[in-house]
């Protein structure tokens, strides 16, 4: 006689959504790629999208804090300064940083590009908040720069 139980359930055992994939932290952008990144970005003239990348890794500044910058923050006499000191939002404590020269260069250039002149906002975003939103961030170029390194690593 068969002891086994049906229990009307699928006796399937179903396979976890990311079994093969990686998981965890992701390996950083490698010179190589950043490179990439900032060529692509200067041969597109996409000026906000190369002055938002190069700010974010001159600064490591969170997107919440990188997003939320003042054009008074980086370019108070309307050129780029060569460190800029932001509080942080999370901390609460102030983080000084120096700008590169490409740096300072795409932010003059996004500067010059801009369309809306009355923005305090370095990046100036759809919402009643004023600035780029950090999901607005993500979802405009931010994933779609992570998914390229994620497929050509």
């Amino acid at each position: 006689m068969d002891t086994h139980v049906d229990s009307g359930a699928d006796s399937q055992v179903t396979q976890p959504w990311n079994k093969s994939k990686l998981t965890g932290a992701k390996p950083p952008l490698s010179p190589k790629h950043v490179w990439a990144i900032r060529t692509r970005l200067l041969l597109l003239k996409r000026f906000r999208d190369l002055a938002l990348f190069n700010l974010a890794i001159d600064s490591k500044l969170r997107g919440c804090n990188l997003v939320g910058l003042r054009i008074a923050d980086v370019a108070a006499h309307g050129y780029a300064v060569d460190r800029a000191s932001v509080r942080q939002r999370k901390t609460g404590r102030p983080v000084r940083f120096e700008i590169t020269e490409q740096t300072r260069q795409a932010i003059d250039d996004h500067l010059s590009h801009r369309s809306e002149a009355s923005s305090p906002c370095l990046f100036p975003g759809r919402g009643p908040a004023g600035h780029l939103t950090a999901r607005q961030s993500h979802d405009d170029w931010l994933g779609r720069i992570l998914l390229w390194h994620a497929f050509t690593a």
